[in-house]
């Protein structure tokens, strides 16, 4: 389980992106939805740990994401949209450091750059590859081990169908493995069957619907709504 507890963040000291947010993800798919600019992959961002809180406290069962982060952090695999990598480390440095930290074999990350057709360019350094290639090169990481809290932002965008579609074998599998997961996207479809959850993120608080239309049509177009900030009651 992932909480927020009482936590506030902002760039500007007064336009706080999200102020006093208390929230839970349990196990299973929770979408974050609303327009651009809103906070989703903020929000995402402080549950990773990438961003820190200006007030209040993240956990990660239980464990302070930012006073206990070995053990908060073990469990936590996080793809932003932004392949934020060393950019002097080669791929295959950069996996084999994922695999220690995970406790996995070195053999993993061979297999994750197999995964995503990397395999020829592991010896080359971060700053040598294009956009596309770091976008797959960070999700490699994500593949290694058995990530019990999975957040993806974007996880879909610039992947070609054969990988998109091993992206989304891929999560259902973790989700049947009881995963937390949170994504942001603004492609809702391929997710149509899997969510479970939605939260929206407007001038700084958040809304979760906890019980979504079980009718296919009704779902999406309820997604889509929030989506586009669009009130759905």
């Amino acid at each position: 389980m992932i909480r927020f507890q009482n936590v506030s963040f902002w760039y500007e000291k007064d336009e706080p992106i999200l102020s006093q947010i208390n929230l839970e993800f349990h196990p299973g798919l929770t979408m974050l939805l609303g327009p651009n600019g809103c906070g989703k992959s903020t929000l995402l961002k402080l549950a990773a740990g990438v961003e820190k809180p200006d007030s209040g406290a993240i956990f990660i069962d239980g464990h302070d994401l930012w006073n206990e982060e070995i053990e908060a952090r073990k469990g936590l695999a996080f793809v932003s949209e932004q392949p934020d990598l060393t950019p002097y480390a080669t791929l295959k440095e950069i996996l084999n450091l994922v695999c220690r930290l995970r406790h996995e074999p070195l053999e993993k990350g061979r297999e994750a750059l197999e995964f995503f057709d990397l395999q020829v360019l592991a010896s080359r350094t971060v700053r040598e590859l294009s956009l596309g290639q770091r976008r797959r090169a960070v999700f490699a990481a994500a593949l290694i081990g058995q990530p019990g809290h999975i957040l993806l932002d974007e996880p879909l965008e610039g992947m070609d169908r054969k990988i998109k579609a091993e992206i989304l074998a891929w999560t259902e599998q973790h989700l049947r493995a009881g995963a937390t997961m949170i994504v942001v996207s603004h492609v809702l479809e391929p997710f149509l069957q899997s969510v479970t959850r939605a939260i929206t993120v407007m001038d700084g608080s958040v809304a979760a619907i906890e019980e979504l239309p079980t009718n296919g049509e009704d779902r999406l177009d309820l997604l889509d709504k929030l989506a586009k900030g669009i009130p759905w009651q």
